[in-house]
């Protein structure tokens, strides 16, 4: 039937293409009916290829290499006798022979090795590559058709009806007393719902000021004052007035500043959302149920960076809610985190994910009217217990896409012991190695660059190196700072061991490990054990960290702990974050083809440097959604090798391509990354992957950058280079972003006389992780000491 032939679904969907059609007018990229389309004619194809793996693996293990009896232990998969054995073991649907997510490491070198002798496995491994490729791609030329329609004929299609969503519960007026000048006191009433803010100065006389939210150009916060923040308003007829207030304490501030955000939010009258707030929670419960309620976790109140009481029942857009050692039963816990949250915000969140391994659990909940912009969603889990094969330690993943970003999640649990840091370190690398997340084309790239956003929490389990004494004696003081310089998670990440260029806000909590179940005054750091007694020093085993794309927006506005929950001897962590988004980019007139009317990203030249003893000749492949397919340079045309251990690479403009994004938009391109990956010409393999922001480098001349390269979570050299991106003529056109007219100032500056101009995002540079002090000699980076000649 044509239900089950290929060609019938096609022409199925051919003939229903206009759903999907139908849905991007309506600001719904994802092309539902495409994937379902493809799903399903594919079917057949997906069992053939399962049937003919297995078969494959299970010939490939016959001549595996027998195991040393030193080497680590893993799965032994006794090997048939006969020929005979063979075939029932490939052909019986019963077999019980494991089958490793290893397929492309297998049939690709099975088959190649015949490749001399049989022309038809050649042309099976070209005809693999074909649909590979076509699947890939196919989705990007559908979109692009389906965009270009849409504004060649200026479509206004009439919208599905949608059953309304309830309403939110509106925010109350807040209002905050503030210094005005030196001494004069005056109080700020924000009023999210009707867009306004009001000064009234305390005993003047002076009538009441109200400023409409439209009126707002600018927000500076100042960071050598924290709780000092400039306003800067539009007047009618005459240049813009700029006003600072001195706020009690900077919480205050950062709960004015948000409220102002959110008015903005609200009053923006934008289809598809520019910013959204994230939660996300780790909580260790030690095997104990958790209290009748987690409303100090889920508001982010507590100790340390807390939400103040005037924002803490904000709701947030996503929550994302990691635990460990969680001994209640999947659905029981979800349905208690959603009776929790409705509760406390009168909403009831959708689930878009839970993911499970043991008692490690994670769970994604979002706002019901975004559940139609989460598409692409994929978990996994990685097992780190004894041999890799139990899963009481190890982590969850999940990953999906809010409209056109991509955002990962980690909860793990790492190993535990005061002594086992390089156990724990490697705990890391093999979940790093072994998620399956994000997009399957992106899978050759390391685990921390797949996503605009990856956010990695949980229980880690790295310890204080102090004395127990010393680390309760700082605790009662809150010499936090002391305990921080002895932190091994600081430490390793300084020696670039683990959790590479990721950010983490700053600690002002207690550590969270090891109180006494039943209050939260006193820490059991003692553990009988049958193997004697075992100490557990007072740690900050429960951490939240993030690493972005650069010249994105991520903001940590919360990052503590409660001081009420004390079921477990973990007390639970929070961290919220405001996170630029984008959606899909509908161009206000179809793109032209001359080669004039396309943007184009050009290279001047690429250096890299690379901490290997190969001397390989080596090419670049660029990888983005901007580009309709993978692109590839060619060979390098410098190369040396005089520094022992390095291998510097060095191409040409000449052999380096010219990338035509899919759109030629500035408003398009701004939010635009590419990766990069420098690849082996024999081996093919990647000695180091990277990220670089179009939005630096466009204009008229080229812009240099600089950035690192990684590889499997370690740092495997450097590249820089100088680019530029060529935008076309008439499509140079752009707006402020909802969180651009947020700035920060280090020193008080003039005040602002005109309005201010689009604020340009930062060059691309090397940092230090957020938290860690910074070296006095300036990069640790061996390879860049390298580039710049020092010896």
């Amino acid at each position: 039937s044509p239900a089950s032939d290929f060609m019938g679904f096609m022409a199925e969907y051919l003939t229903h293409h206009v759903q999907d059609l139908e849905a991007l007018c309506q600001g719904h990229p994802q092309l539902r009916h495409l994937s379902t389309a493809l799903v399903t004619a594919c079917r057949a194809l997906h069992s053939e290829i399962d049937f003919t793996l297995a078969g494959l693996e299970t010939l490939a293990r016959v001549f595996d290499a027998p195991v040393s009896p030193r080497s680590p232990a893993r799965e032994q998969v006794s090997a048939p006798t006969t020929l005979g054995d063979l075939h029932i073991l490939w052909c019986s649907e019963e077999s019980t022979t494991p089958v490793p997510p290893c397929c492309s490491r297998i049939i690709r070198p099975l088959l190649q090795g015949f490749l001399s002798s049989d022309p038809d496995l050649e042309l099976l491994l070209n005809k693999i590559s074909t649909v590979n490729h076509l699947l890939s791609s196919l989705e990007k030329k559908v979109l692009k058709s389906l965009q270009e329609t849409v504004t060649r004929h200026n479509l206004a299609l009439p919208s599905v009806a949608v059953a309304p969503l309830p309403a939110a519960r509106p925010l109350a007026v807040q209002n905050f007393e503030v210094k005005v000048g030196k001494s004069q006191r005056a109080a700020l009433t924000v009023d999210v719902e009707s867009g306004t803010v009001t000064i009234t100065k305390r005993g003047s006389g002076s009538p009441e000021e109200v400023i409409p939210q439209d009126k707002i150009l600018q927000l500076i916060k100042y960071q050598s004052v924290q709780s000092k923040v400039r306003l800067v308003c539009a007047r009618e007829n005459q240049k813009s007035l700029s006003r600072d207030f001195i706020f009690p304490s900077a919480r205050k501030r950062e709960a004015f500043c948000q409220l102002l955000q959110l008015m903005k939010i609200q009053h923006s009258n934008l289809d598809e959302p520019e910013i959204i707030s994230v939660y996300v929670g780790t909580w260790n419960l030690g095997s104990t149920p958790p209290p009748r309620s987690l409303a100090s976790w889920l508001t982010s109140r507590g100790l340390g960076r807390t939400q103040d009481e005037t924002t803490a029942c904000i709701p947030h857009d996503i929550y994302v809610i990691g635990t460990q050692e969680n001994s209640l039963g999947d659905r029981e816990w979800v349905e208690f985190l959603c009776a929790s949250l409705k509760t406390l915000m009168d909403i009831d969140y959708r689930v878009v994910a839970l993911q499970c391994l043991w008692s490690i659990k994670m769970v994604v909940l979002v706002k019901p009217e975004h559940q139609r912009r989460i598409s692409h969603v994929h978990t996994s889990s990685v097992k780190t217990g004894i041999a890799n094969t139990l899963g009481n330690k190890g982590a969850v993943g999940v990953s999906f896409l809010f409209n056109g970003t991509s955002f990962g999640f980690v909860n793990c649990h790492l190993a535990s012991g005061s002594e086992k840091t390089h156990r724990r370190n490697q705990n890391y690398s093999d979940i790093l190695h072994s998620l399956a997340l994000g997009d399957k084309r992106l899978a050759g790239f390391d685990l921390t660059l797949r996503f605009t956003h990856l956010f990695w929490f949980g229980d880690l389990n790295y310890r204080l190196d102090m004395d127990v004494q010393d680390i309760l004696t700082h605790i009662v003081k809150k010499e936090f700072q002391a305990l921080l310089a002895v932190d091994q998670l600081n430490l390793e990440r300084e020696k670039n061991k683990v959790f590479l260029r990721f950010s983490e806000g700053d600690i002002s909590f207690p550590p969270t490990y090891r109180y006494e179940r039943g209050t939260r005054d006193t820490y059991v750091w003692q553990k009988s054990k049958p193997t004697g007694m075992r100490i557990n020093v007072p740690s900050w085993c429960d951490r939240i960290l993030w690493k972005s794309h650069p010249e994105t927006h991520v903001v940590c506005n919360s990052y503590g702990c409660t001081d009420d929950i004390v079921t477990s001897d973990h007390s639970p962590v929070f961290a919220t974050f405001e996170v630029g988004v984008t959606s899909q980019f509908v161009p206000k007139e179809a793109p032209g083809s001359s080669p004039e009317a396309l943007a184009c990203i050009e290279w001047e030249s690429i250096e890299v440097m690379l901490k290997t003893t190969s001397r390989s000749k080596c090419y670049i492949e660029f990888h983005s959604y901007c580009l309709e397919e993978m692109q590839r340079s060619g060979e390098n045309t410098f190369q040396n090798w005089d520094i022992p251990g390095f291998l510097k690479l060095g191409w040409s403009s000449k052999h380096l391509p010219v990338l035509n994004p899919i759109l030629p938009d500035l408003e398009y391109l701004g939010d635009q990354h590419l990766l990069l990956s420098i690849k082996g010409v024999e081996s093919c393999e990647s000695f180091g992957e990277c990220c670089l922001a179009l939005r630096s480098a466009i204009g008229s001349t080229a812009q240099q950058f600089e950035t690192f390269l990684f590889h499997r979570g370690e740092e495997t050299g450097s590249v820089r280079g100088w680019m530029r991106v060529r935008v076309p003529r008439g499509r140079r056109g752009t707006r402020e972003k909802l969180y651009e007219w947020i700035s920060f100032e280090e020193e008080d500056a003039e005040p602002a006389t005109e309005p201010p101009m689009r604020p340009k995002m930062p060059p691309q540079r090397l940092s230090r992780p957020r938290s860690l002090p910074e070296p006095t000699t300036g990069y640790t980076n061996p390879a860049y000491f390298i580039f710049e000649g020092v010896p």
